[in-house]
């Protein structure tokens, strides 16, 4: 009797490469094992350390109104959030009645030139 014939007989698996990593390295192995003479955290790829930069004040929000803004994305008791701004999901979810957070208000409003604070999660996608 014949074997059955697997897919990968005809179509041979390729390993595709995975962005932001430097081929031959694996996840969780050779870290710190950099050969640069930097101060920051090494990757184990060989190339120099670079220390992580500080944004200066006022540069833009902080990781807990980005985090309370993904946040607000996900709640989908505001309604959807796909092709409008986040300011504009706010209204839209206060003239419905649904009491949206004042807190997210205040702080679309405090940073409303910074396009990682104005657009949502999924605006880089499309429709």
């Amino acid at each position: 009797m014949e074997q059955p014939r697997l897919i990968t007989d005809s179509f041979p698996l390729r390993r595709r490469r995975r962005p932001g990593r430097a081929p031959g390295t694996r996840k969780g192995k050779g870290k710190g094992t950099g050969t640069g003479t930097g101060t920051g955290t090494g990757t184990g790829t060989g190339y120099p350390q670079v220390p992580a930069a500080e944004e200066p004040p006022g540069s833009g929000p902080d990781r807990s109104v980005l985090e309370m803004l993904r946040s607000f994305d996900l709640a989908w008791e505001y309604g959807p959030c796909t092709g409008i701004t986040r300011l504009q999901r706010w209204e839209r979810a206060q003239e419905l009645g649904l009491s949206p957070p004042d807190t997210v208000r205040d702080a679309l409003l405090k940073h409303q030139d910074d396009p990682s604070v104005i657009y949502n999660l999924w605006h880089e996608y499309e429709l």
